[in-house]
């Protein structure tokens, strides 16, 4: 009896634990591309829940998409993403899983060796390996076509409040459904 009441006392206790992937994506030889990797760089060794894994996957969207596989209740996706504003501006984006095919066919080939958000979380969600919830950090580039290591002056200068941003939402993962 006091053997299955630890078993049970385990699945609880496991069961309430949350796991959060932090994931930076970008090529860091294309100038701004590298924002989601600069921005790992410096939330790498900050002290996240129990629960939070954080990674820096480059242009390795399909090992994301094979990681995700392992089942996370959060996604946080760091990149670059040109959406007409001034460089440096920030963009929290809270994509619905509902919006993504599950027909692989859609959208255009999976390039193993890129890391287009749209495309890991196109792949993710036709494999049923999509998190609970996903929130995209992005950051305005002034240049992704420069064959270039290192940031902008404004997308660098955005890298603390991106910091800040991922922070936040992770504490508002973590107080949800308390």
């Amino acid at each position: 009896m006091n053997s299955s009441s630890t078993e049970m006392e385990q699945t609880k206790t496991s069961s309430t634990k949350k796991r959060v992937m932090i994931a930076g994506v970008g090529n860091m030889f294309l100038k701004d591309d590298g924002f989601g990797g600069e921005v790992i760089k410096k939330i790498i060794h900050k002290k996240f829940p129990e629960g939070v894994e954080i990674k820096d996957f480059g242009t390795g969207g399909l090992k994301l998409a094979y990681d995700l596989m392992k089942g996370y209740d959060s996604l946080i996706l760091l990149d670059a993403s040109p959406r007409g504003e001034r460089p440096g501006t920030l963009y929290r984006i809270e994509p619905d899983e509902k919006d993504f095919s599950t027909d692989l066919e859609q959208g255009g080939p999976i390039d193993p060796h890129g890391s287009d958000p749209v495309t890991v979380l196109r792949f993710v969600r036709s494999i049923g390996a999509w998190p609970g919830k996903v929130f995209i950090v992005a950051c305005e580039p002034e240049s992704v076509d420069d064959f270039e290591i290192g940031l902008s002056e404004p997308v660098n200068a955005a890298v603390q409040n991106a910091v800040e941003l991922v922070e936040e939402i992770v504490k508002e993962i973590y107080e949800a459904n308390k």
